[in-house]
C-alpha cells in the first residue's frame, strides 16, 4: 500500500506559500499523492485551481481529488479542466468524485440537489466520451483520460464504480469500515465482468505533535461536517493524534487491501507535515515488509 498526504486547501489559514511548499515537500516523499477537498460554500481553496498550482511546482507525486463532487460542475468544463491538469500535471491526475451531501454547494449553483444522481451518472459517460473525443481538448496525457474513482456509500456507488470507474474510494472511518465497502466495491466490479482488479482509496484525518493541535483539529472537523449533525463527533473522535494512532490506521488499511491511504492535515502548519512524514518515513510506500 501507498501513503499520500492530503493538502491543507479547505483550511483557513491555509495560503499560497504554506499550500505549494507542502506539494515541494511532498514531491520529495515519503508521500506518493496530494489529495485535496471540495466545498463550494466553505472558506477555501478551489480544489483543481489548486491541483493545477501544484503541478507546476511538483514532477513525481500524483494529483488526486479526494473528492470533488461532480455534478456541481457542467460536464464539458469539468472535462477540460480535468484534461488541462492532466497535460500540466504530465499525466498525474486522478480524479476522485462523489454526489456530494451538501445542498446549500448545490443550491449555490443552482443544480438540483434531489436530481444529482442522475447528473452524476451522465457526467460519469460524457467525461470519457470527451476525453476520447475531438470536440474539446486537449487530449489528455494518460490513455482515456485521468483515473476516475468513485465514492459513497450507496447501492448506486458501487454500480457506477462498475460501470464508469477505475475504483472506488473511501469516505473515511475505521480499516473495518473500509473493509466493508471495498468489497462491495468489488463485487461491482465483478458483477460488470470488468478485467483486473478495482483500485481502492481511503483517507482519514490526523492532528500530531500534542499541546492545543489535537483540539484545533476536531474543531476543524466538527465545522466542516456540522450539516452532518451529531455525526460529526464521531468523525471528530477518529482523529488521529498520536503517531501510533497513525501507524494502527495505516497498517489496518494496509491489512485490508487498499491500495493507497491519504491522511489529511486538520491544522494548517508546516509541522504538520514534518511530523506525518517523521512518523512514516519510507517503510508504507511500497516497502515488502511494511
Amino acid at each position: 500500500m501507498q501513503v499520500g498526504i492530503g493538502l491543507p486547501n479547505t483550511l483557513k489559514e491555509a495560503d499560497r506559500e504554506l499550500v505549494l511548499s507542502w506539494a515541494e515537500r511532498a514531491d520529495d516523499g515519503p508521500f506518493t499523492s496530494l489529495g485535496v477537498f471540495d466545498r463550494l460554500r466553505y472558506h477555501g481553496l478551489d480544489p483543481m485551481t489548486t491541483l493545477t498550482a501544484c503541478a507546476a511546482v511538483t514532477d513525481e507525486i500524483e494529483l488526486a481529488t479526494s473528492i470533488i463532487a461532480g455534478p456541481l460542475r457542467p460536464n464539458a468544463s469539468l472535462a477540460k479542466t480535468a484534461a488541462t491538469l492532466d497535460v500540466l500535471s504530465n499525466g498525474r491526475l486522478t480524479l476522485g468524485m462523489a454526489l456530494g451531501a451538501r445542498k446549500d454547494d448545490y443550491d449555490a449553483v443552482g443544480v438540483e440537489f434531489g436530481k444529482r444522481g442522475r447528473l452524476f451518472d451522465r457526467q460519469l459517460a460524457e467525461l470519457r466520451e470527451y476525453w476520447e473525443g475531438d470536440d474539446i481538448g486537449p487530449d489528455p496525457v494518460q490513455d482515456g483520460g485521468p483515473t476516475i474513482l468513485v465514492g459513497g456509500d450507496s447501492d448506486h456507488t458501487y454500480r457506477r464504480v462498475g460501470r464508469f470507474a477505475d475504483g472506488y474510494i473511501h469516505g473515511g472511518g475505521p480499516p473495518r469500515a473500509f473493509a466493508r465497502q471495498a468489497e462491495r466495491a468489488r463485487a461491482a466490479w465483478a458483477e460488470c465482468e470488468r478485467p483486473g482488479d478495482p483500485e481502492l482509496w481511503g483517507h482519514g484525518y490526523y492532528a500530531l505533535g500534542g499541546g492545543d493541535a489535537a483540539e484545533k483539529g476536531r474543531e476543524y472537523l466538527l465545522n466542516y461536517y456540522e450539516f452532518t449533525g451529531p455525526f460529526a463527533e464521531r468523525i471528530a473522535e477518529s482523529l488521529l493524534t498520536t503517531p501510533q494512532e497513525v501507524t494502527q490506521f495505516v497498517r489496518g488499511y494496509e491489512n485490508e487491501g487498499c491500495d493507497e491511504l491519504i491522511l489529511f492535515p486538520t491544522v494548517a502548519d508546516p509541522e504538520q507535515f514534518d511530523l506525518l512524514a517523521d512518523t512514516l518515513g519510507t517503510a508504507w510506500n511500497g516497502s515488502d515488509d511494511a
